[in-house]
């Protein structure tokens, strides 16, 4: 049914669950696993008043978001190998995290994308957007939402 199955984390208690779910889908059916990680870049202001950090202390803020981005698909890895299913950790940085993982599914061949939700509603939703409602609306590949 489903070859390679792509699950978007952000080592956050949901995502876990999304996670565990992925691993035992995957190996179920026999399916490699690509764990993502979308990694922000740091917001610069440079309207008057706003904070001044250095161009060296954004590429250490940076750089351990990085790090903790890798280390949260490292143990993904982890637990999908322990589970006898292959896989791949990837780790994207960018602000952009709807595309971010689209771009990733194609770019690995994913022909499922395994996502948490929080369930958001109303004004909420609004205010703070939906990255899951982003994929649903423009994947091209189904899309498991979990929460």
């Amino acid at each position: 049914m489903y070859k390679r199955i792509l699950v978007a984390t952000d080592g956050s208690t949901l995502s876990k669950k999304a996670v565990k779910d992925a691993i035992t889908l995957a190996a179920s059916l026999e399916a490699g696993l690509v764990a993502l990680n979308v990694v922000p870049r740091y917001p610069v202001s440079y309207f008057e008043g706003g904070a001044t950090v250095s161009p060296q202390e954004v590429g250490r803020i940076e750089k351990d978001w990085a790090d903790r981005g890798q280390a949260v698909v490292d143990a993904v890895c982890k637990t999908a190998e322990a589970a006898g299913v292959k896989a791949k950790a990837v780790t994207v940085k960018s602000d952009l995290v709807a595309a971010s993982i689209l771009t990733t599914a194609k770019k690995n061949k994913c022909d499922l994308i395994v996502m948490a939700s929080h369930g958001r509603k109303g004004i909420s939703r609004i205010l703070l957007g939906s990255e899951t409602q982003q994929v649903l609306t423009h994947s091209g590949i189904p899309v498991l939402v979990l929460r």
